[in-house]
């Protein structure tokens, strides 16, 4: 059963910590201010909550793993924050930062307070800097926005988080209803701030019920340890890789378009449920009303022990074609972000039939999108592993190509437009389809030629009629795939990845 919302600083620790676990890192608070009636005011306050301020912090172990949290009282008014209070917090991290200790913060606010002004405000420059210190040296910052965030708290280090978690019906914004109401005269509609508004477009990564948060926040820290862990770290595990087919056994191009549009072939949703453990999902966008459902799926998963941030798109059959849009790969670029910062390598799953065709897409910045996508999969300092799965057509698909290695199935395809669309810009018909498939260069082997694809995997006879086995041979090679590339030291992994760009294309090299 749901936990509702309007837990107490108190409630939620123990709901998340193991029992008594909590070690609360709190000194007492001396300080009074001159105003008698804001001092009346804390004094009410503390008589009230308990607590001398409007946030806790400590420590406490989770499923038996150490955690430093920050968690605030809205019952303290409304959980703003003062001076003393962004004391305490940036405290509270600087010393989760010394100890080496991962960080929760579990915000609920209306935002500064307004009884000290702009010294109040700044503040939250003093500890978002904490937590930039924080995440520079490696260590996890989790944040798990609760009913109210507002305020210059959500526009600082209550956004920050890897990943950022909401409760169900949060109230997430920047500028407070009755602020907005008086402001411009009307009320602001309410799904506007609410916890699933943000996550449909990709600004939460997951909304998780306050009774679910100490597994979700437990399997992630297990998730994590595991980037230390010899096993994971060492030699590769999971198998040889897949044998690629000789070459005297090229399958026809045009057949393997074919096979990649047959209705049972397995998506990224089935590779995730067939070949991942401890899959955490994350949210994705959602479209805009009127529009085609997002093909975007966002996830924390292990292959073979391996842990690992995936993101890729969902494969549609003919007639249901989702198209990949502008906001799904501004998430995309969002995910590769939270894979650098959480220190895990990257899978991108490539099956898509194209980027977003539209008036709405070019006011979008689709291209511009695309290209940002490219820069930052390019860029990346934790290693990126891609898998062709299925049809990779246009934009949409090169965005999430760039990698230190590409796995494709053996009947995977990539084109500049899928072959009825070069038809007709070649033939002026779609009557030449077959033919170009055959002579552009798409299929899984001419690929591997151009120096894209590593590692061709094999389908027996189709990924469509063997679903599990495929699933499992491709999770295997995942596994091998990363557990090479994490051996490599990460200027060798970059120099690799500069010279392989370098050549990509250019049959003269590649292979």
């Amino acid at each position: 059963m749901t936990i509702r919302s309007g837990l107490t600083a108190a409630q939620l620790i123990d709901l998340l910590g193991d029992r008594g676990s909590f070690e609360c890192w709190d000194t007492p608070i001396t300080a009074a201010p001159a105003d008698e009636g804001y001092a009346a005011s804390l004094a009410r306050a503390r008589a009230r909550t308990g607590l001398d301020e409007a946030v806790t912090t400590g420590r406490l172990l989770v499923d038996g793993r150490p955690l430093a949290v920050v968690a605030s009282e809205f019952g303290f008014l409304g959980g703003s924050i003062g001076v003393a209070t962004a004391e305490r917090i940036t405290r509270a991290v600087e010393r989760a930062t010394a100890e080496r200790l991962p960080l929760l913060a579990l915000p609920v606010s209306g935002g500064t307070r307004m009884q000290e002004g702009s010294a109040a405000f700044l503040c939250m420059v003093r500890i978002t800097a904490a937590v930039q210190a924080h995440r520079t040296a490696g260590l996890p910052y989790l944040t798990y926005l609760r009913n109210p965030t507002m305020g210059g708290v959500f526009a600082s280090w209550g956004a920050l988080g890897q990943p950022v978690l909401a409760e169900p019906g949060a109230r997430l914004g920047f500028l407070g209803p009755r602020v907005y109401e008086e402001l411009r005269g009307v009320r602001l509609p309410e799904e506007v701030q609410r916890a699933e508004t943000l996550a449909s477009g990709g600004l939460v990564d997951a909304v998780v019920p306050p009774d679910e948060l100490a597994a979700f926040v437990g399997r992630l820290l297990a998730m994590l340890d595991r980037r230390g862990d010899p096993a994971a770290d060492g030699a590769p595990a999971g198998g040889a890789p897949a044998d690629r087919p000789a070459a005297d056994g090229l399958d026809d191009t045009w057949e393997s378009v074919r096979l990649t549009r047959k209705p049972g072939r397995p998506g990224m949703r089935e590779l995730l449920a067939r070949a991942a453990e401890g899959v955490l999902p994350l949210t994705a966008p959602t479209p805009r009303e009127g529009r085609a459902a997002g093909a975007l799926v966002r996830a924390l998963a292990e292959f073979g022990g391996r842990p690992a941030v995936v993101v890729g798109q969902q494969r549609a059959t003919p007639g249901t074609e989702r198209p990949f849009t502008a906001a799904d790969l501004r998430c995309v670029r969002r995910t590769a972000t939270l894979a650098e910062q959480l220190g895990l390598p990257l899978v991108t799953v490539v099956d898509t039939a194209g980027a977003e065709l539209s008036v709405q897409a070019e006011l979008d910045g689709v291209a511009m999108e695309i290209a940002h996508c490219l820069d930052t999969l390019i860029a990346l300092r934790t290693p990126v592993l891609a898998v062709l799965l299925g049809q990779g057509s246009g934009g949409g698909a090169l965005a999430l190509l760039p990698a230190d290695r590409v796995l494709a199935a053996q009947h995977a395809w990539l084109a500049p437009l899928p072959p009825e669309g070069a038809s007709a810009i070649v033939h002026r018909d779609g009557e030449h389809a077959a033919e170009l498939a055959r002579t552009q260069g798409i299929g899984a082997h001419d690929l591997a030629a151009a120096g894209l694809v590593d590692q061709v995997l094999p389908e027996l006879p189709d990924a469509a009629a063997e679903p599990d086995a495929f699933c499992e041979r491709a999770g295997r090679a995942i596994a091998h795939a990363l557990g090479e590339l994490a051996a490599q030291p990460e200027p060798v992994r970059a120099a690799a990845r500069a010279a392989r760009n370098r050549r990509l294309g250019d049959l003269t090299t590649a292979g």
